[in-house]
């Protein structure tokens, strides 16, 4: 079966950092590019940071950029991603996402998600 688990997540001050884990199982981890994508209340979710199944081509949205980091561990089944200089409007529910493209065929997973609050 397949199986995204978020962890890191929780209550951080403002001008804090997280990092949060996806631990995948279920599927080959390695054919698949990775993104996170958050949702907050009320709100569409997003994308937020993307990478590619080699680990290549890092994407970032533009809220994100100069201030996270999205990486991978092929070896550990395992997608990172870094936020640094929190701000209150980074509050949401994390989600992680595997995406595979063969052609005309896509194949997708989601996570459960990790809830990140940025409060004082």
């Amino acid at each position: 079966q397949v199986q995204l688990v978020e962890s890191g997540g929780g209550l951080v001050q403002p001008g804090g950092s997280l990092r949060l884990s996806c631990a995948a199982s279920g599927f080959t981890f390695s054919n698949y590019a990775m993104s996170w994508y958050r949702q907050a209340p009320g709100k569409e979710r997003e994308l937020v940071a993307s990478i590619t199944s080699t680990g290549g081509s890092p994407n970032y949205a533009d809220s994100m950029k100069g201030r996270s980091t999205i990486s991978r561990d092929n070896a550990k089944n395992t997608v990172y991603l870094q936020i640094n200089s929190l701000k209150p409007e980074d509050t949401a529910v994390y989600y992680c996402n595997a995406q595979r493209t063969v052609l005309t065929w896509r194949d997708t997973y989601w996570g459960q998600g990790t809830q990140v609050t940025v409060s004082s």
